[in-house]
């Protein structure tokens, strides 16, 4: 089985997709990482350089290498992964991958970005919270469809064991 974890920036799909992955003995991918790894630079890099298209078909093409390679795998996305390329019918329509949006209302989402704005590109150019809460409640907003595909749908609001222990459960 493969467990896709996806949501909006700082949702907690890394830091739970590596616990998950602990709890279950499987390997942990972070897609964005391995992208990094696979074109030798970074995300911000290959944006610049080669463009958002260049780089949303290549996230497309390396997404579905791992889905169609790994087993025991739980793989982490990036914010917009779902939204580009036919990723959730890619995902959707693969028997043995189960995706898991963590949901994070738009205050916590702020809470959770404030003090990194300079290390996410995508709002890096917002310095207060009010310009935050706005930019994420409308990109969210915008993304949503996307991400209520997803299989299961976790509230990433709560404690880590709550959030972990919902995983675990909707996987059973």
């Amino acid at each position: 089985m493969i467990i896709v974890l996806l949501g909006y920036m700082a949702s907690g799909k890394s830091y739970f997709g590596k616990k998950i992955a602990d709890i279950l003995e499987y390997e942990f991918v972070d897609l964005d990482e391995f992208i990094e790894k696979e074109e030798n630079t970074t995300i911000k890099e290959l944006f610049s350089s080669k463009g958002e298209i260049y780089f949303r078909k290549k996230e497309h093409d390396y997404l579905k290498k791992l889905v169609s390679t790994k087993t025991k795998t739980v793989i982490s996305l990036g914010g917009g992964t779902p939204c580009y390329g036919n990723n959730m019918d890619l995902l959707l329509n693969n028997a043995k991958v189960q995706t898991f949006y963590l949901q994070v209302t738009i205050p916590n989402l702020v809470e959770r970005v404030l003090s990194e704005t300079d290390k996410r590109p995508l709002i890096s150019h917002l310095k207060t919270k009010e310009e935050l809460m706005e930019f994420i409640g409308k990109h969210l907003f915008e993304r949503l469809g996307y991400y209520s595909q997803a299989e299961h749908t976790v509230d990433a609001n709560k404690n880590e064991k709550e959030v972990l222990e919902s995983i675990i459960k909707q996987l059973l």
